[in-house]
């Protein structure tokens, strides 16, 4: 089954991006106006996080969201057969913060949001480093989805680090520099052991792992925001958030990090990942260190 699907995904790879492009007009058509995937949680999702926005407005935007998702279902599928040379010139972002902590001998890690195009984002900083480049994902349920994508997400190197063992993963990097992306802003299994702050007009839980590894090795902080300049197009901004984790109070980077990315979202909504089921934990209304 996977080497059909992988087959199947190179023969797509190689069409033109005009081809894609087309190819996403109809997926976008299919997905949003016809099976109306995930519609429900999207509207109510920017529902909450705009509240004055009109339906005509929420409307609107719903269909930029979808437009984007598709894209880069195809962007994410021509990365097979994606040269280092195009990807250079359709993805932007100065690395100087990086290379600096390298010259510094830092480790370093990355906290970004499901912002569109996360995985040419993964790959364009892979290239552009000296550090190992090690990113946390979920494994997928789907054997030959998830190793199709490892595949996508290991072509120039990166080293992905399993998230639900992410202790055991790690211990080989220990005693090295590297550079660690996560994808900070997903839904915690356990929202007992979350920290909890207003988040798009709700309160939200995250983990607090990126936090508590930063600090206990003391390891440099990065934000990452990315921005779609046009179709096809991205760049990113990277700024150095917290240079010495350990001196923060508890709470302050994954706090300094909601408010980023609160703020990123709000000026391009469209790039956010809508229909991820975000809030399907209720706000125990406590301590925010509930354990």
């Amino acid at each position: 089954m996977y080497y059909l699907l992988l087959a199947f995904c190179y023969g797509f790879s190689i069409l033109p991006f005009r081809v894609l492009y087309f190819i996403s007009d109809v997926l976008y058509f299919l997905v949003y106006r016809v099976f109306g995937y995930r519609r429900k949680v999207v509207f109510e999702n920017l529902r909450q996080a705009f509240p004055d926005k009109s339906p005509a407005e929420i409307s609107l935007l719903a269909g930029k969201y979808y437009r984007n998702l598709t894209d880069m279902m195809v962007e994410t599928i021509k990365l097979l057969t994606m040269s280092k040379d195009s990807l250079q010139e359709r993805f932007q972002c100065d690395l100087t913060v990086l290379h600096q902590l390298y010259a510094e001998g830092k480790s370093c890690q990355l906290h970004l949001g499901h912002n569109f195009n996360w995985e040419w984002a993964n790959l364009f900083c892979m290239q552009g480093v000296k550090y190992p480049f090690l990113v946390v994902y979920m494994p997928l349920t789907s054997k030959p989805a998830d190793r199709m994508f490892r595949h996508f997400r290991e072509k120039f190197g990166t080293i992905l680090i399993p998230a639900n063992d992410m202790s055991n993963s790690m211990k080989p990097w220990q005693q090295q520099q590297y550079l660690i992306a996560l994808v900070a802003d997903q839904n915690p299994g356990n929202a007992r052991r979350c920290y909890w702050f207003p988040f798009l007009n709700k309160m939200t839980p995250f983990y607090k792992g990126p936090e508590m590894g930063a600090k206990r090795s003391d390891i440099p902080v990065v934000f990452v925001d990315i921005r779609k300049v046009k179709r096809g197009y991205y760049k990113a901004e990277l700024k150095l958030a917290f240079d010495k984790p350990q001196q923060e109070p508890e709470g302050k980077i994954t706090e300094t990090f909601v408010r980023y990315l609160e703020k990123n979202i709000y000026e391009q909504p469209e790039v956010w990942v809508w229909s991820h089921r975000r809030w399907k934990h209720q706000w125990p209304g406590n301590s925010n260190n509930a354990q």
